[in-house]
């Protein structure tokens, strides 16, 4: 966990298998192809990785691994405004235009987009799983290490694909609510279908859980998965699923193994980038693909959020700086840079075990989770702990810091998706470009967003409805 360098790119598979990942990233979610292109393609024998060397390589891509996840549910959340000027100025990205006043042109603009993405590192994921067997070596923890790898990759696309592409997960309707197309093999012939929304979950928690069982407990590179962050990417599906008793599991088991905070007295906030990238507090590092709408100086922070942290927090001065007067940008991503930093953080986990506990009704307990983080994020000496007077009151506080610790994280959409049945915590987001405003409900389909157009005329698989 010691070693903060970012690794150095294995390029010796690359080269071999080059062209087949581009032909097969492009058509990954076709369901029938051209049999003259198929032809045309190289023999997949002459590219197959046939080493543990070559299979790490892959994992170790960190372009496609670390740094490509969805950004589309934190341009469409309600963390941030731009002003109409700058929306115009962004003519050149549709999608990220129409993603900010919730419009349904998304993502048919460009190639590289949330969905292409994801499953390019499913490809790469399935690659890995299809040979890892056949490779002959007495390196036994190493080949282990590197299939929990692949499932965790793979598990962590599907769930981000899920937040954005399928509804809500809801228990009661889940075996015929629409779910996501579900790719566990690299064969670009075979053909595509959307699974129920329970097949998808089921498969996410299978492949976090076979994973959880193989990955190393302290990962060389924070950019690969480890046990504890399997354990944390289940306490957040499980959260996501609104089940309470195993997302407290889960993150408990995260806890046990990996459980540092960081004391944001410690920090530099006149530092460009205040928080450091593979920072003690980081599990498993990763990014959200950069879109220039969501970040700063275009985006400006909440002004009511920014004016939600007490004046001893010190996450007002390590997250946000001035952009004019009362505007504010946000400085404070984990990954140490522009980047936002959608990876796994001790304090995420500490927070899903603080709700989880509360809606169980272990309301003195989660307290001292939510206090055993805020008390490193204000001033010395000055933090008083927070108390509850019921359950009610208790998971009020919980959430509101968890908006305020998890802002641009990748969590809010997703919160947003969940919450909005709860009429305690429901959100009417409102944007206003030139003299128009635009409005999201609680509840609305626009919460899920819709399938690049070219994959629904290729695959013929079912759009999500309007």
């Amino acid at each position: 966990m010691k070693n903060f360098q970012y690794r150095k790119q294995s390029n010796k598979v690359h080269t071999s298998l080059s062209f087949l990942i581009m032909v097969a990233t492009i058509l990954i979610t076709i369901s029938s192809c051209s049999k003259d292109f198929l032809d045309a393609k190289p023999d997949k024998k002459l590219a197959l990785p046939s080493t543990l060397t070559d299979l790490q390589a892959l994992m170790d891509n960190s372009a496609y691994m670390n740094g490509g996840w969805p950004s589309a549910g934190e341009i469409a959340a309600d963390n941030y405004a731009v002003t109409s000027e700058a929306w115009h100025s962004f003519s050149y990205d549709i999608t990220s235009q129409n993603l900010y006043i919730w419009e349904d042109n998304v993502f048919n603009d460009n190639v590289q987009n949330e969905w292409f993405l994801a499953y390019q590192a499913v490809f790469y994921a399935n690659t890995v799983l299809e040979n890892i067997d056949a490779v002959q070596t007495d390196e036994a923890a190493q080949k282990n290490n590197i299939k929990g790898e692949a499932l965790f990759f793979r598990a962590q696309a599907f769930y981000e694909l899920a937040q954005i592409f399928a509804g809500v997960y809801q228990k009661e309707t889940a075996a015929t609510d629409l779910g996501i197309p579900l790719r566990l093999t690299s064969d670009i012939n075979q053909t595509s279908t959307r699974s129920s929304a329970e097949q998808t979950y089921q498969q996410i928690i299978a492949d976090l859980q076979q994973a959880s069982t193989l990955l190393a407990l302290n990962p060389l590179y924070k950019t690969r998965p480890s046990k504890p962050a399997a354990y944390g990417m289940l306490a957040r599906t499980f959260l996501s699923m609104q089940d309470y008793t195993n997302a407290k599991l889960y993150a408990d088991s995260c806890l046990q193994l990996f459980n540092t905070l960081i004391d944001y007295n410690t920090l530099d906030s006149n530092a460009y980038n205040p928080v450091p990238m593979f920072n003690d507090e980081v599990i498993f590092h990763c990014g959200m693909f950069p879109r220039s709408i969501v970040l700063q100086p275009a985006a400006m922070v909440d002004t009511a959020l920014t004016a939600s942290y007490a004046n001893d927090d010190l996450r007002k001065p390590v997250f946000f700086k001035p952009l004019d007067v009362n505007t504010y940008g946000f400085y404070g991503s984990y990954s140490g840079s522009y980047i936002l930093f959608n990876g796994i953080a001790t304090d995420e986990i500490y927070l899903i075990r603080s709700e989880c506990k509360v809606r169980i009704n272990q309301v003195n307990e989660a307290m001292q989770d939510l206090n055993t983080v805020l008390i490193k994020r204000f001033k010395a000496a000055t933090f008083i702990p927070y108390t509850a007077t019921d359950a009610d009151d208790a998971l009020i506080k919980i959430l509101q810091e968890r908006r305020k610790e998890l802002i641009f994280r990748g969590q809010r959409w997703t919160d947003l998706r969940r919450l909005n049945s709860d009429s305690r915590f429901a959100v009417t987001i409102e944007r206003k470009i030139d003299d128009q405003t635009y409005t999201l409900q609680p509840g609305n389909l626009k919460y899920t967003f819709l399938i690049p157009q070219q994959v629904i005329n290729i695959s013929h698989i079912q759009q999500n409805p309007r």
